[in-house]
């Protein structure tokens, strides 16, 4: 274990003891807390393995990145924001910091759920910005391709392994939520990013069996394909706030849009229930139930 897991574990106790003795929180209270605790701390881990007292308002707002990333509703992302404020003010009043990290991150606001969605002329201006004649930009032109004409969620697309894919059959396997697999057609220009991108990668370590690696042959990170997914989106001059989350979301509208039913799009996404598909795609109550009804017109009961 390092020496900065040490230090978050040791504080995990700390923490919990203050917000139970000291603010006197329920017991409910308290169990919230800790859960938006160990998991910004585990991100925190997971991506730059640094102590509490080093993280600054950069790692934060990287963190309510990927939470935004995730979908997470505005609701969500405010209270475990909150979360972290709580914590940092705890560790400024025991003087372990000299200033709050959160102190210049922005709530996010109710309504604001989700991504804007990309036209497919700004997905076309993101994809002309890589350079497919050499590895990094062959990659990255199909990392798009794939979130998009797939509508992936970013941890599925970092975990889809090469035995996932079924050109053949016009298909590729997703692990989703709760390691449930789905199947998901893959678009000719997806497959054919693939396999130009396959060439560059067979010189690379050819027993990792995860498709997108990095420079070093290891599997990419969600934090590196959020970065790929701004930058694309910066060098395209598109103004508008940008995810890997942005490209699922534009998926399932541009389906919708294209006359696709609910219950399939509630498929491809991989959605439990269609209230979640309802929400990915802008459709109030009253269009969602004239659309699920149209698609059961012919249904017998």
């Amino acid at each position: 274990m390092s020496e900065s897991a040490k230090k978050w574990g040791k504080i995990n106790g700390e923490y919990r003891r203050y917000i139970k003795f000291e603010r006197r929180l329920s017991d409910n209270s308290v169990d919230a807390y800790m859960r938006d605790f160990e998991e910004f701390s585990h991100f925190v881990m997971r991506h730059w393995d640094i102590n509490p007292e080093s993280v600054a308002q950069e790692h934060i707002e990287r963190y309510m990145a990927w939470l935004y990333d995730e979908g997470r509703s505005s609701a969500s992302q405010a209270r475990r924001l909150s979360g972290v404020k709580s914590f940092y003010n705890f560790l400024l009043l025991k003087d372990r910091v000299e200033q709050l990290p959160t102190e210049g991150v922005v709530t996010p606001k109710a309504g604001r759920m989700l991504p804007d969605t990309l036209t497919i002329e700004e997905i076309d201006a993101m994809l002309a910005t890589f350079d497919i004649r050499e590895s990094k930009g062959c990659r990255n032109s199909a990392i798009v391709e794939v979130l998009y004409s797939c509508g992936l969620r970013v941890s599925e697309l970092t975990s889809l392994r090469l035995q996932d894919l079924f050109f053949g059959e016009g298909y590729i396997r997703v692990i989703g939520k709760g390691d449930k697999q789905r199947i998901v057609p893959v678009s000719s220009a997806a497959r054919d990013k693939i396999q130009l991108y396959m060439e560059f990668r067979k010189p690379k370590r050819s027993s990792e069996p995860v498709l997108f690696l990095n420079n070093r042959g290891t599997p990419l990170t969600r934090v590196m394909v959020f970065n790929i997914i701004k930058t694309a989106a910066s060098n395209a001059g598109i103004d508008k706030q940008i995810s890997p989350h942005t490209l699922r979301h534009s998926y399932a509208t541009h389906l919708l849009e294209g006359g696709a039913n609910i219950r399939q799009v509630q498929e491809l996404l991989g959605h439990e229930s269609i209230e979640t598909t309802e929400i990915y795609t802008h459709l109030n109550s009253r269009r969602l139930r004239s659309v699920v009804e149209d698609s059961f017109s012919d249904v017998e009961l």
